[in-house]
């Protein structure tokens, strides 16, 4: 007898329907799955024939085929062990086939308990826009996937469990999606950082439209420690953001019960050793890299020049694509990287060039080799430059009060708000997006703009891309201050963030 049962695969970040058969036939016993499964998918024979028997069900003693349909498409993972202990079962008529409107994942333990599996929201997801109405999960993956709209999700804690409720004897309740935590700020606020009152304006405007940064000081000014302050001021995210956000950390396994989706905004830092492969994304399998894991959210690079050449120039077509594509010789998988880059740096290799107490030791030489670290086009895709000076005796000494994050972020929520709005139906969530139809529909200028611009174009020799980002900028610190039209204020600001001597590399 043949039966068949709906379960669902993961291929990069989105799910895909699987057709799990199942073909009971005479001959010695056996047990095969086929349908280019891998090694974690071949040992579910092991572990459902344990589950089986451990749950006083009777394992039949027969040719055993399972097909995992379509059989071009390799799959991998645990997540197929349930859907193919049900195919047999249903195969020996020990259960009722099963319905079409109703698919199921998950791994099994030796004892018929299910496991946590990693991507059951881009599953879950998958299966609202298949036409799946009842989805069948383990109790660990329930509360994420119960996120997907239009799909009942069922949490199962023990396959004998399940079995009572597909006899109809014992009934398991849908769960419904948690209310996202919102945002809170812990430990780290602005309100405990002393001076620095420029750099910490140039985060606000970061922040409010999503551009990236770099901050340039002497060892001990205070970078990372500004920059860690960074989360406590991005914006809300919407619920698109935390479904999109949710679902890559999902494939990655860093999902549970307890936080079952991303409801606050990533920050990723990654140590200056890290591969090429592991900031884009890699492994034979392609999987997401720290890019993709920064979506929506921060990619932190502390001593951005220690970073290899390879790593940063791999950042470059994802900061302008907002994507990334991985190619591996199996397959070929595209995955979103939309995140704001903010990255420190100390402005020579003894870190003290251009302070007043004279203590640099560097060469020209060694300056400039030390600059050439960073190439040209990869700086051109920075918006902010700010220089981070060291705090004098005198401010570290004092005491004064301070902007809390909490007052900085609800600016910053209502610049972005009116970025959404203006933004509506286009694609772009935040200034730092905007394509160039946009560009030239909200970032006009005034005559009085338009001569400080062109001044400045030539002072700074700009590039078309570095041009692009000053307009952008300054739309945002407009948005700020609530004004409709960029002014020359909010202009002059900008073209300040770019005179940096890093940025003369351009």
């Amino acid at each position: 007898m043949v039966s068949k049962v709906r379960s669902l695969g993961l291929g990069g970040i989105s799910g895909y329907d699987v057709s799990v058969e199942c073909y009971l036939s005479g001959g010695l016993p056996s047990f095969e799955i086929v349908g280019l499964p891998d090694a974690a998918v071949k040992e579910a024979r092991e572990r459902v024939r344990a589950a089986s028997k451990t749950c006083g069900m009777s394992f039949p003693i027969s040719r055993i085929t399972v097909n995992l349909a379509p059989a071009d498409k390799r799959k991998a993972g645990t997540v197929y062990d349930l859907p193919v202990l049900l195919g047999i079962l249903a195969a020996s008529g020990a259960i009722k086939p099963l319905r079409d409107d109703a698919a199921f994942f998950g791994e099994l333990s030796l004892s018929g308990e299910l496991r946590h599996v990693p991507g059951a929201l881009p599953m879950a997801l998958h299966a609202s826009r298949s036409g799946i109405r009842e989805l069948y999960v383990p109790a660990d993956n329930a509360c994420e996937a119960a996120y997907a709209s239009d799909v009942a999700v069922y949490p199962v804690g023990h396959v004998s469990q399940l079995i009572k409720h597909l006899r109809g004897s014992v009934k398991i309740e849908p769960v419904s999606p948690r209310e996202p935590a919102p945002a809170e700020n812990i430990g780290n606020d602005f309100s405990e950082v002393k001076g620095q009152s420029n750099v910490k304006r140039a985060l606000e405007v970061a922040a409010a439209g999503g551009h990236n940064i770099l901050l340039v000081g002497p060892p001990g000014a205070g970078k990372s420690m500004l920059a860690k302050r960074i989360p406590t001021i991005l914006p809300d995210m919407s619920r698109e953001e935390m479904l999109e956000t949710t679902e890559i950390h999902s494939v990655m396994g860093f999902t549970n019960r307890d936080n079952p989706i991303i409801s606050q905004r990533p920050f990723r830092s990654p140590h200056h050793t890290v591969s090429a492969p592991a900031i884009s994304g890699g492994t034979s399998t392609p999987k997401p890299g720290e890019i993709s894991l920064a979506h929506n959210g921060v990619l932190f690079l502390d001593e951005m020049p220690e970073f290899g050449r390879d790593v940063l120039e791999a950042l470059r077509q994802p900061l302008e694509d907002g994507r990334v594509t991985v190619s591996r010789a199996i397959s070929s998988v595209t995955f979103p990287c939309r995140f704001m880059l903010v990255c420190a740096m100390n402005p020579c290799k003894c870190g003290w060039y251009g302070h007043h107490s004279g203590r640099c030791t560097c060469s020209d030489t060694s300056i400039s080799k030390y600059h050439e670290r960073l190439s040209g086009p990869l700086l051109d895709r920075v918006d902010i430059f700010i220089d981070t000076p060291s705090l004098e005796y005198d401010e570290l000494r004092e005491r004064p009060a301070s902007e809390s994050s909490a007052s900085i972020r609800s600016r910053v929520n209502k610049a972005r708000d009116r970025q959404r709005r203006r933004y509506k139906g286009s694609g772009s969530g935040c200034n730092a997006h905007m394509g160039s139809s946009l560009l030239e529909q909200f970032c006009a200028l005034s005559p009085d703009c338009e001569k400080l611009m062109r001044d400045a174009f030539s002072r700074l020799a700009m590039t078309a891309r570095s041009y692009d980002r000053v307009l952008r900028v300054s739309r945002t610190i407009a948005d700020l201050d609530g004004c409709e039209n960029i002014e020359v204020r909010h202009l002059a600001e900008a073209i300040q963030y770019r005179s940096s001597v890093l940025s003369e590399k351009m």
